[in-house]
């Protein structure tokens, strides 16, 4: 099965689940380090087809007959955990499931008869909300150290000790002699240290003047490589010039990857040569936006040409696009391409590209990646390009957006309309517009039924589903009607 789609919060380790007070879950086989992605409940007999992956399975056991085949199947569609609720048809877990879970390696949890299963799927995305909150929180405050840091007196080593202070590692610039001009954090041992230099060696050096602020590996001449050492994580970017990046720490976390892009960012403008007029605009353009500021006022900086607005989701250095215009604030990372520079597909990571757009009008090319990324994930392709339609082109758009308006106005401005437009994207996929959501399957049901009688429409009927379709992207183009929340 190929992976999953990156889910779009950090997982929530089982045994935090486990020490959950008011659940009473206890775990009774499997490995004790398992992380839930998601909740998902069934009692069909072969849950297979409905998982997408990570998932803690609640089930009651009504059609379990052959426990060794029903645990392999969950496996096999890369289930992340089983809880089984004792009673009602079961008073106790079936020792025969107790052994395949150990035999096959995945957790098993006992739900007592007290604790209802939306009670457990509460707590995930509780104990979810709070490890986002803290990987944003950590990251939010790295980014501003490090800009901080990047405008005292002597930047480069202030940015490395920033760097390193914030992974909990050492850092350090290495020249092409094998020189490190620049370091800070605990010394690495010789054996650590030798392993850098030589994963220096592998990146390739960056033109003098060229700004990569998220190099990762591309052809034959990666721009970043990874590797481990005696337990520790060991990185290395390229930079402008004959310079590396250099960084090595006993543990990484999910936001790690981020905090580096910051930083690669900043190094690459303090250690790059004097640039010209058109290059120095557009890094003081990326500076503003990891400041914070927003697009539509950075827009001038840019210049007539059009851009493209591109959102990447992924593990690992964020992909190099060949552009230092990126915003590396959020779990998805932003970069800004000039309309005629290809972003092409890049291992791990899920791409969502919009239109060419005139500077002035970034907002709606920065939405139009937005949704062509969560596109992109709920059918697990690589990268996903937003599509003009031809046949709206025929209608004028004022009329056509007046019409939308009066149409779609009893949805309101919650999130019916963004839910209807999504589940009319995905062909009314049920699971797949819950993933690309970011809710459960039965909130879509839920809402798409209360879409359909709100607007008094067979969503069965093919005819009502072009027109709402047409009606959805009118008034997205024209955003006079502002229920377009997602």
């Amino acid at each position: 099965m190929p992976d999953p789609a990156s889910p779009p919060t950090s997982p929530v380790p089982l045994a935090a689940l486990l020490a959950r007070d008011g659940l009473g879950l206890r775990q009774l086989a499997g490995p004790p380090d398992a992380e839930v992605h998601w909740v998902h409940t069934s009692e069909m007999a072969d849950p297979y087809p409905y998982l997408l992956g990570g998932e803690l399975l609640l089930t009651a056991g009504v059609q379990l007959s052959d426990p060794d085949l029903y645990v392999s199947r969950i496996v096999q569609a890369g289930g992340a955990a089983l809880g089984f609720g004792v009673t009602p048809v079961y008073d106790t877990v079936p020792p025969a499931l107790v052994t395949a879970c150990d035999r096959h390696g995945l957790a098993l949890v006992e739900v007592p008869p007290p604790t209802p299963f939306t009670a457990i799927a509460r707590a995930v995305w509780s104990l979810m909300a709070q490890a986002r909150h803290r990987e944003l929180r950590r990251v939010t405050e790295a980014q501003q150290g490090l800009a901080a840091a990047a405008a005292r007196p002597a930047p480069i080593p202030a940015v490395l000790r920033q760097l390193a202070s914030r992974l909990g590692g050492w850092a350090g610039l290495v020249g092409a002699d094998g020189s490190v001009p620049y370091e800070a954090g605990p010394a690495p041992t010789a054996g650590v240290r030798v392993s850098l230099m030589a994963l220096a060696e592998v990146v390739r050096p960056v033109e003098a003047g060229e700004i990569h602020p998220h190099p990762t590996p591309a052809g034959p001449h990666p721009t970043s490589a990874t590797d481990t050492t005696a337990g520790i994580h060991l990185t290395a970017y390229a930079l402008p010039g004959d310079t590396t990046l250099c960084v090595a720490t006993p543990h990484r976390e999910p936001g790690d990857h981020t905090v580096a892009g910051v930083a690669v960012v900043l190094l690459s403008l303090l250690t790059a040569e004097r640039q010209g007029a058109d290059e120095a605009a557009r890094s003081s353009a990326l500076v503003r936006m990891l400041l914070g500021e927003e697009a539509a006022t950075v827009a001038p900086t840019l210049g007539d040409a059009p851009w493209t607005v591109v959102h990447a989701r992924g593990d690992g250095p964020p992909p190099a696009l060949g552009s230092p215009l990126a915003d590396v604030r959020q779990q998805t990372v932003r970069f800004l391409l000039p309309a005629g520079q290809e972003a092409a597909p890049h291992p791990g990571w899920t791409l969502g590209i919009s239109a060419p757009a005139d500077p002035g009008d970034l907002p709606a090319a920065d939405a139009q990646a937005a949704r062509a990324l969560r596109r992109a994930e709920a059918t697990r392709t690589a990268l996903v390009r937003h599509r003009t339609s031809g046949l709206a082109a025929l209608t004028d758009p004022d009329e056509a957006a007046a019409y939308a308006r009066t149409l779609l106005a009893p949805l309101g401005e919650g999130p019916l309309p963004g839910t209807l437009r999504t589940w009319l994207s995905l062909h009314g996929s049920w699971d797949r517009t819950a993933v690309a959501l970011a809710v459960h399957r039965n909130t879509v049901r839920q809402r798409i039924a209360r879409c359909a009688a709100l607007l008094d429409a067979d969503l069965d009927d093919m005819d009502v589903r072009a027109e709402l379709w047409f009606a959805l992207r009118s008034a997205e183009a024209h955003p006079g009607h502002s229920g377009q929340k997602e």
